[in-house]
């Protein structure tokens, strides 16, 4: 016995005068229902507006600032400049030989973040699907790493690329980003490596996909948000050192973009303004990067927290 009601009565009804017998094409869509948002969920909306005008209130002031002469600066509460000083960009790269550092810091961070890449994905596989003597012992050394400072370590890199001929070098600030980085790194490709399945590396073996090519065509591609969210950490962490360039770097012109921006900030010749446009520059190349990654990025950060 079937019971049929009112409710399936009217859906009968609506699909029969919407869709006749002979009818061609596609099915008409169901009407569109407007999400109502509960009222729960105004106080959360809220606090994210809050929250993100308070992030952008701080950049939209520098913003209005690189914009501003010095009196106006110092002076007016504003956020909207009187008279934009588009000179001050000018300024900025001119004086503070921009160009240069900028490059220098591109240059320092793209090798940087590939070794650390490369490094990291190799060790963090190793960790979540290898087996050997010590696995542990060697996943304890990399949180212990974690834990001391930079600084603490600065001596004892110093006086390695003393005996390595590596100071005053590129290469040497190069490699010591690229093992400050590769600690955190390698637990975080690890955690992704673990929650992708084993079926898939079975599937690849019995294709005939030897272990370095079912990595690499295979777990590799899968890792992209990991992959993703380690380029913009660890991209970050490089683009903004400063401390290990004063010690290895003699020359200013291998100096990195945060000492363009010291060329600015003298006590006897304030220029903040120039200071400010000088820094809405240098965030530039970090913005289009996290802009290009943020679907990946957004997916690892997921795929973390579940994990």
């Amino acid at each position: 016995m079937t019971i049929t009601t009112d409710t399936d009565q009217q859906s009968t009804r609506s699909l029969t005068t919407a869709r006749r017998p002979g009818d061609r094409g596609p099915l008409p869509k169901p009407p569109h229902r407007r999400k109502k948002i509960r009222p729960d969920q105004i106080g959360l909306y809220g606090l994210l507006v809050v929250a993100a005008l308070t992030a952008l209130l701080p950049l939209l002031w520098m913003l209005s600032g690189s914009l501003q002469s010095l009196t106006e600066l110092l002076s007016n509460d504003s956020l909207l400049p009187a008279s934009p000083q588009w000179t001050n960009y000018v300024t900025a790269w001119v004086q503070g030989d921009l160009g240069t550092y900028l490059r220098n810091s591109v240059i320092y961070t793209g090798c940087a973040v590939v070794g650390i890449l490369v490094v990291s994905s190799l060790a963090g596989y190793a960790l979540a699907r290898l087996d050997f003597a010590g696995k542990g012992v060697f996943t304890v050394v990399i949180l212990a790493v974690m834990i001391i400072p930079a600084p603490a370590m600065f001596l004892a890199q110093y006086k390695l690329l003393i005996s390595l001929g590596l100071t005053n070098n590129p290469v040497g600030y190069i490699l010591i980003l690229i093992t400050s980085g590769i600690p955190m790194s390698t637990l975080i490709m690890r955690s992704f490596f673990v929650s992708q399945p084993r079926d898939l590396e079975e599937a690849a073996s019995l294709d005939g996909a030897g272990p370095v090519r079912t990595f690499f065509s295979v777990i590799l591609p899968l890792a992209r948000p990991g992959l993703a969210a380690v380029a913009v950490i660890q991209g970050l962490g490089a683009w903004n050192e400063y401390l290990m360039a004063l010690v290895i770097f003699d020359d200013n012109a291998l100096m990195p973009i945060q000492r363009g921006l010291t060329a600015f900030t003298s006590a006897d010749t304030p220029q903040q303004q120039i200071l400010l446009a000088a820094t809405t520059i240098s965030i530039v190349p970090v913005v289009v990067f996290y802009l290009l990654a943020q679907r990946h990025i957004v997916k690892g950060i997921g795929a973390g927290a579940i994990k």
